[in-house]
């Protein structure tokens, strides 16, 4: 895997590409963000964990101005109050402050950890909805993106957050989405002849046949369930649910998808996309449960919709950049995820 250095070296070579290859915009749709430009300021909050070292949050700033951008780190970013990054009011503060400066044109999430879902009550929803910008992170992230899918009414973007590691796929689908205003079909990277021993890895596969088509909404399963019988769920009416997930044991994911299914959930989306479930195996030499994809079968196939796993998302390098709360079309044959309109104005 590269460090950190070659990848900010690679991203350094990229803005000469993104002044080349703009896509002119459309015409201006309601309640989207801005698409991002060279130059242009962009926040920097840890809504979740702390990162203690200021040389972590130096690094992050010159991952961001590799990308071309210039950052803002907001107030609290470095503090500590337990486990968190300051107080909730402090972190939701950095939230607000940077939805409510004209002069910030995105949102990124230094990291995730644990802490997003405790802010949601301290959000300036008003704010936030009347100056849409993209929110860009992921994993404990999750609990911004459906908030916002279900309060602020604009998308955001599941992707690496500002201190992962970012690497071609990730930046280049970041890129399309939100600098370019496309509307790509995402797919697994290609399998060459020398790198059979990620055949398993970057291989996707149908769980039930088909394409459907609806609203993307998801992201780390434990933070979505843990928002179930919560207000900041959206509405999964007719969705493409996507699903990710890093550290949990066999029954724990067993669990949390029968949340899903009880709460019903699981029957109202129109189609199911499950990433990669990182360090998920129990580690114990004599397992005799189930398999995660043995899980998956036993409760997705049943609902009758399109669906497949194995798709580059969640707690992996090369992990892909997906729009929250935008029209998708998936092929569960083809492991295919087609973005159906930008998700930038």
């Amino acid at each position: 895997m590269p460090d950190r250095r070659s990848i900010i070296q690679g991203l350094a070579m990229l803005p000469a590409a993104l002044a080349l290859h703009s896509i002119p915009a459309g015409g201006r749709r309601a309640r989207k963000p801005p698409r991002l430009q060279l130059g242009d300021t962009v926040g920097l909050v840890e809504p979740a964990s702390f990162s203690d070292d200021p040389a972590q949050i130096e690094a992050v700033q010159d991952t961001i101005r590799a990308m071309g951008l210039v950052p803002r780190v907001g107030r609290h970013v470095g503090s500590r109050h337990g486990y968190l990054a300051g107080t909730d009011r402090q972190r939701a503060a950095d939230l607000n402050a940077m939805f409510a400066d004209d002069e910030v044109r995105a949102v990124f999430a230094v990291r995730g950890g644990w802490g997003s879902a405790r802010l949601l009550p301290f959000l300036d929803w008003k704010t936030i909805r009347a100056n849409p910008k993209l929110l860009i992170g992921f994993s404990d992230i999750t609990a911004l993106h459906l908030a916002f899918a279900a309060r602020a009414g604009f998308p955001t973007i599941h992707s690496p957050n500002a201190g992962s590691s970012w690497q071609e796929v990730s930046w280049n689908s970041l890129w399309h989405l939100a600098f370019a205003g496309a509307a790509p079909t995402f797919r697994n990277p290609a399998i060459g002849p020398e790198d059979r021993a990620g055949e398993e890895r970057w291989r996707t596969v149908p769980i039930r046949s088909g394409k459907a088509r609806g609203r993307l909404l998801g992201g780390n399963l434990s933070v979505l369930t843990a928002l179930v019988g919560t207000p900041w769920l959206p509405d999964f009416d007719g969705a493409i649910l996507f699903l990710e997930d890093t550290g949990e044991a066999e029954y724990r994911i067993d669990r949390m998808l029968s949340q899903l299914a009880l709460s019903g959930i699981l029957d109202r989306v129109d189609g199911v996309v499950f990433g990669h479930c990182t360090r998920c195996a129990s580690g114990v030499d004599d397992y005799a449960g189930f398999t995660i994809p043995e899980l998956l079968d036993q409760y997705l196939a049943p609902l009758g919709v399109p669906a497949f796993r194995g798709a580059n998302i969640g707690h992996i390098a090369n992990q892909l950049s997906l729009p929250v709360g935008v029209g998708v079309e998936i092929d569960a044959d083809l492991g295919t995820i087609r973005i159906l309109e930008p998700v930038v104005a």
